[in-house]
C-alpha cells in the first residue's frame, strides 16, 4: 500500500531532515521504495550544479529512488531566512500550487513511501496569503510531527497539533527527537506528550553526536504508520 506523508516540525531546529531521513532509511531496510522531497529550501550554497541544500542532499541520500535534485528540491534560496522574505528579495513568486505541482510530478514515482518535508514551523508563510500548511491540504497528506525535545516542547507540540488539527489535516504519528542533551525532566516531558497526544509515537530518537539517517533508523518504528 503506498503512503505519503507531510513531515512538520515544531520550530526550525526541530530535527525535520534527520528523522525524515531516518524514516526512509527505516522503510529501505524493509525492502520498500522511498522518496524524499524538500519542495522549498533557503539556506542553499552556490555549486558548480547550481544551489544546493544540505538537508535535501541528505534526502536524496536516504532515499531508494534518486531523483534529480531539482525534483527533490524544486525552490532553493541561498540566504538563510523564511522562505517569503527570501522569494521577496528574489522578485519570485512562492504559492501552494506551485509547490503542489512540484511534488505531484515527483510523487508520480512508483514509491511506496513519499515523505514531503516542511520548512520551519506549521505556520511559516510563503506569501502574505498562504502558509506552508497549506501544501499537504492541497496534497492531500497526513502528517508526521517531529518534537525537538528541549524547554517548551510541550507548549509547541500542542499548539501545532491543535493547528494541524484545525486544518483539517489527520496527526498520524509523532517523533521524539532529541535536540537539546541537557534537557531537565526528558523522561517526563515524553510521557506528558504521550498522554496529551492521540497519534502513536513512532520513535525518540535520542541525542546524536553523529546525526545520520541510519543512527535515527535504529530508533524509529513504522509499523504505526501502516496499521500494524
Amino acid at each position: 500500500m503506498k503512503k505519503r506523508f507531510f513531515i512538520a516540525g515544531t520550530d526550525t531546529d526541530a530535527g525535520k531532515t534527520l528523522v525524515t531521513a531516518g524514516l526512509l532509511t527505516a522503510a529501505n531496510r524493509q525492502g520498500l521504495k522511498t522518496v524524499g522531497l524538500k519542495p522549498v529550501a533557503a539556506g542553499c550554497e552556490q555549486t558548480p550544479d547550481g544551489l544546493r541544500n544540505a538537508d535535501a542532499l541528505q534526502l536524496q541520500q536516504a532515499a531508494s529512488i534518486k531523483l534529480s535534485y531539482e525534483q527533490i528540491n524544486p525552490v532553493a534560496f541561498a540566504p538563510p531566512i523564511a522562505p517569503h522574505i527570501a522569494a521577496e528579495q528574489e522578485g519570485r513568486a512562492l504559492t501552494a500550487d506551485r509547490l503542489a505541482a512540484y511534488c505531484r510530478g515527483a510523487m508520480m514515482q512508483p514509491a511506496d513511501l513519499v515523505l514531503v518535508e516542511g520548512a520551519g514551523g506549521w505556520r511559516v508563510p510563503l506569501n502574505t496569503r498562504e502558509s506552508l500548511a497549506r501544501l499537504p491540504q492541497l496534497l492531500e497528506l497526513d502528517v508526521i510531527l517531529v518534537v525537538g525535545m528541549k524547554l517548551g516542547c510541550i507548549n509547541h507540540a500542542i499548539l501545532t497539533a491543535e493547528a494541524i488539527a484545525r486544518d483539517g489535516l489527520r496527526l498520524v504519528g509523532w517523533v521524539a527527537n532529541h535536540v537539546d542533551p541537557d534537557m531537565s525532566c526528558p523522561d517526563e516531558n515524553l510521557a506528558t506528550l504521550e498522554r496529551l497526544f492521540r497519534a502513536p509515537l513512532l520513535g525518540r530518537v535520542p541525542w546524536l553526536e553523529e546525526p545520520t539517517a541510519d543512527a535515527a533508523a535504529d530508533h524509529l518504528d513504522l509499523s504505526a504508520l501502516w496499521g500494524e
